[in-house]
């Protein structure tokens, strides 16, 4: 085995000997495999090799063969796969984020490498006539046949049985006579091409500006990274969809990453308007013959634009020449399971390797974007004002230490009778919650037991709808019980706190005429459902929508006036660096769904019962540029991101002692310096996840220190037993 080294590009081919083969396991390095006479390999081929007792694929790796295994004990590659190599940027990107993130090389290639689309696709067979075909042979229905062929030949077989109006057995009885002869039907393509000069919609001023600026970015075909902030409602999707435009004219490709993938739904109707077509989409929830078929489009080239989630990063593009993150802030974009990276900046990354320019798109840029521009890194373009003369929405606070919900509600006198009137004015209003279910916590009224998972350091959540109490980390779930587990007395629990379920119930008895839609990841559980929410919105066939995050961004909803957040003190719970940064990006976000149509202003009013507290005033002003100067201001003496690095290890084990005795032992060998702070060993915020004992530790340092080889230095420092796993977070968003 070797260590894994710098990309040294592709040659054309290698004779017999050894090359070193990159296999999408957890190993630290490539395995040396001997290369057998006659055949040539070139790094990015897909081979089958042996492992162990059986075989599995891998991909001839860059850089040269270690050496290190004599030739006697090298096992042969078995088989070079008849299948499209990996293209170089894409394995210099592996070789990036395993580098970066510290993680196993074959880890970051499983992500990439997908099997089943390796195989070839099994041609479409059709029939034609046999040449001199005897009459005597034929009959009426075999004539029909032979007619049909003779207006468009070749045919599939079901197609024509169904053009001579006979049964498939009539085709294959032909075909055993020798009446019909088989022939390769050319496949069509799977997706339409876009068109760049179908009509769009007219640009403003500042958006036209915006787009020539990015589509010179396209035209030029290198490297660069623009930010484009824009107010909710400004067009922002309009504006980039032109460099998509200038990329299609330029015959190059375009991945379009999306936070969550229910955000496609008015997207992909938004892209049919403005190219003609759909474009291809990739996601978990598509099934394996169209991400088979959506694979091979992408790699011939025949899917110019992917509209995907983050899994779309590794995608074998041959020709990439724009990368869109759209809502560039938002921390769905971080993997935290598995290969824990940002596919933000991992995008970044690609694009350059692919010397392709990025667009980040958000109403409310990452405070590590807004740094990059201001430090000249990213080019910043804005759009000020929302488009079509529409107006940004009257933002007002209710105070609930004043104006408190009745004993038992959650929704105050004010925003019950604001609902009411707008509801009553025909139009549309939405009451927003970022918590799912019923209720986050089960109470014993007798005791004070209360119901935790026996997996996590975690409150069970109600879901009285499928009467289960459930964990949102780890996936247990249970029925509600009818008496107290710890004293045993009955029907003594009862539910404390609101979710969506609960503000649904309060608004059946507020509004009973009010036809209600609730839209979270339970209810919204794919795009499908995402789209069908959409419509039902639109067609206004819904007159009060109750959710959570999901509906916080993206959707373009003409009729609804009015926002209610129940809970907006929620995100500002807790230590966590970002949350005064999340809760003004969320609630931002939220507020800017209402009154997005010209002449037809909005409201927002978010209950708190903190009004003073310097986020709910910045939200009230829309001053966003004042809370990020606040919020660098506290940051910036400590070297808290982005004015310095912060990276994690956790800690993990199903003993206590062991997670406590390794991280004592990673404690005692942190590194130190000028500029270098570890913070830690500490139980993690959830000390038990998935039934394994957690802790952390969180090495922070200046911006300009390398953190990558301090980490590898520590960990080296420590022998690791199996039983305890230690996981290493780059840059973390989420400090659970």
């Amino acid at each position: 085995m070797r260590p894994t080294g710098r990309p040294t590009g592709r040659p054309t081919g290698r004779p017999a000997g050894r090359v070193p083969v990159l296999l999408p396991y957890p190993f630290p390095t490539p395995f040396d495999y001997r290369v057998p006479q006659g055949m040539a390999l070139a790094p990015g081929d897909i081979v089958r090799v042996p492992l162990g007792r059986r075989e599995v694929i891998g991909v001839v790796w860059d850089g040269t063969a270690d050496g290190g295994v004599g030739d006697n004990r090298l096992r042969p590659v078995a088989e070079r796969l008849e299948a499209p190599p990996m293209r170089q940027d894409l394995r210099q990107l592996i070789d990036w984020i395993a580098s970066y993130t510290l993680a196993a090389p074959g880890e970051v290639l499983a992500m990439a490498l997908r099997v089943p689309a390796l195989a070839e696709e099994t041609a479409r067979i059709g029939w034609q006539p046999a040449p001199h075909a005897d009459a005597a042979r034929l009959t009426p229905k075999r004539q029909a046949v032979l007619d049909a062929l003779a207006t468009s030949s070749p045919q599939s077989g079901p197609a024509l049985a169904e053009a001579a109006c006979v049964s498939s057995g009539v085709i294959r009885a032909m075909a055993d006579a020798g009446l019909l002869l088989p022939v390769a039907l050319a496949g069509t393509p799977a997706f339409a091409a876009p068109d760049p000069a179908h009509p769009g919609p007219i640009l403003s001023p500042d958006q036209r500006h915006a787009a020539n600026i990015l589509c010179e970015a396209v035209s030029t075909r290198a490297f660069s990274v623009t930010l484009l902030e824009g107010v909710t409602g400004s067009g922002k999707t309009e504006v980039y969809q032109e460099a998509i435009a200038e990329a299609l004219r330029q015959g190059r490709q375009t991945l379009v990453l999306l936070p969550e993938i229910a955000l496609s739904a008015q997207g992909l109707n938004r892209f049919a308007q403005r190219f003609g077509v759909k474009p291809a989409v990739w996601h978990s929830d598509l099934s394996p013959a169209t991400r088979r078929r959506t694979w091979r489009a992408v790699n011939d080239g025949s899917a110019p634009v992917v509209v995907g989630a983050r899994s779309a990063l590794f995608l074998p593009f041959p020709d990439l020449g724009l990368v869109v993150i759209d809502e560039e802030h938002e921390t769905a974009f971080k993997q935290e399971d598995g290969v824990i990276y940002h596919a933000r900046d991992m995008a970044i990354v690609r694009a350059r390797l692919c010397a392709a320019p990025v667009v980040l798109a958000s109403a409310t840029p990452s405070l590590e974007t807004i740094a990059n521009a201001e430090a000249g890194r990213y080019r910043h373009l804005i759009l000020p004002q929302r488009h079509g003369g529409a107006v940004l929405p009257d933002v007002s606070l209710i105070d609930l230490r004043a104006d408190t919900p009745a004993r038992g509600d959650f929704l105050a006198p004010t925003l019950i009778q604001a609902v009411t009137d707008t509801l009553a004015q025909g139009e549309q209003a939405m009451l927003f919650l970022n918590r799912r279910g019923y209720a986050p916590l089960t109470l014993c009224r007798r005791c004070g037991h209360r119901v935790q998972c026996p997996n996590c350091t975690a409150w069970l959540v109600e879901h009285r709808a499928r009467r289960v109490l459930t964990c949102h980390h780890c996936g247990h779930s249970q029925g509600i019980p009818q008496a107290c587990p710890a004293c045993a007395a009955e029907q003594s629990l009862t539910a404390v706190g609101p979710g969506v379920e609960r503000i649904v119930e309060e608004a059946a008895r507020h509004f009973p005429q009010a036809r209600v839609l609730v839209m979270a990841s339970d209810t919204l559980t794919g795009p499908d459902a995402a789209s069908r929410a959409a419509s039902q919105i639109t067609g206004q066939q819904v007159d009060l929508i109750i959710g959570t995050q999901i509906v916080a961004k993206g959707w373009h909803f003409a009729h609804l006036r009015l926002v209610g957040v129940v809970d907006a003190d929620l995100g500002l719970a807790g230590g966590d660096l970002r949350a005064a940064e999340r809760t003004v990006q969320l609630l931002h976000q939220v507020s800017g769904r209402a009154g997005r149509e010209a002449g037809s202003p909005g409201r927002v009013m978010l209950q708190s019962w903190n009004p003073e507290h310097p986020v709910m005033q910045s939200l009230t002003r829309h001053d966003l540029a004042g809370f990020r100067e606040r919020e660098a201001a506290e940051r910036r003496p400590g070297h808290w991101p982005p004015y310095g690095r912060l990276a994690a290890l956790i800690i993990s084990a199903p003993e206590a002692a062991d997670a406590d005795r390794i991280a004592a032992e990673l404690g005692r060998a942190a590194p130190h310096g000028e500029g270098i702070t570890v913070l830690g060993p500490a139980p993690a915020p959830l000390a038990i996840l998935r039934g394994r004992h957690r802790r952390r530790l969180l090495l922070r340092t200046r911006r300009e220190i390398a953190v990558q080889p301090l980490l590898r230095a520590w960990l080296a420092a420590v022998r690791v037993p199996a039983a305890v796993q230690v996981d290493v977070d780059v840059d973390p968003v989420s400090f659970l």
